[in-house]
């Protein structure tokens, strides 16, 4: 078993073992838990009751939190033409409209934090799905990331917002930041509701019964601390 250092154990002291929290009461604690020499990132980490084995059991989606995630989101686009004038009048950070762009990739670029494509540069960007696929950074309809022009700079401006993607991993596992520790617990408590309330609308038919089991923030370094489910799914979102 592994042993923790004097820091982790002294953070740990703060939480009840036999407790199960409510989420503003979680979200304190894990700011008093947080020992980083960085402002950290706080992380909400759902167990669920799905089988990522089934089709009829998949949750993936967006979700747009309403005090962002702290810090600057670079935002590239694939258009080329009236597609890729209306992205840099949107505010996009980085435009690739040819093949030198798409080398660039391929060569190893991937300073941006999310990209968006236009139907018609697909065929191209597919040509990267080994690159941006295994870093979550190709566009896909689903989480809507593949838009017409004319819906560029709705796009563009959600991203920089602070939207972010939720996906069940294959241990049956949701992980999202809701924001940085320095982040007021009002906003932190704000952002985990719209997660929580964008996942209870997404749950699949095929779910049984309470298919959020376990709810868990935590400090980018610093331990868990447990959330009441019940009371988690029940957030709904004010804005």
């Amino acid at each position: 078993m592994a042993k923790h250092g004097k820091k982790y154990m002294e953070a740990v002291s703060k939480i009840d073992p036999t407790r199960v929290y409510l989420p503003h009461e979680a979200i304190d604690l894990v700011k008093q838990v947080s020992y980083s020499n960085f402002d950290g990132t706080v992380e909400l980490h759902l167990r669920t009751t799905l089988d990522p084995r089934r089709a009829d059991q998949q949750i993936r989606g967006v979700v747009r939190l309403p005090h962002g995630l702290g810090k600057p989101v670079r935002v590239l686009v694939f258009g080329a033409g009236e597609a890729a004038r209306l992205a840099e009048e949107a505010g996009a950070d980085f435009i690739i409209s040819d093949d030198e762009g798409i080398q660039k990739i391929m060569d190893g670029w991937v300073d941006f934090d999310v990209t968006i494509a236009v139907p018609e540069m697909m065929r191209k960007v597919g040509r990267l799905g080994r690159v941006l696929g295994r870093r979550g950074l190709m566009p896909n309809p689903k989480t809507g990331t593949v838009v017409q022009p004319e819906d560029l700079k709705r796009v563009i401006d959600a991203e920089k917002a602070g939207r972010v993607e939720y996906r069940l991993d294959r241990s049956g596992n949701i992980h999202c930041p809701i924001g940085k520790v320095s982040f007021p617990s009002e906003q932190l408590l704000d952002n985990m509701t719209a997660v929580m309330d964008t996942i209870r609308r997404a749950r699949p038919p095929a779910a049984k019964g309470l298919f959020v089991r376990r709810v868990t923030l935590a400090p980018t370094i610093g331990p868990g601390v447990k959330v009441d489910p019940a009371v988690a799914l029940a957030l709904e979102a004010r804005f």
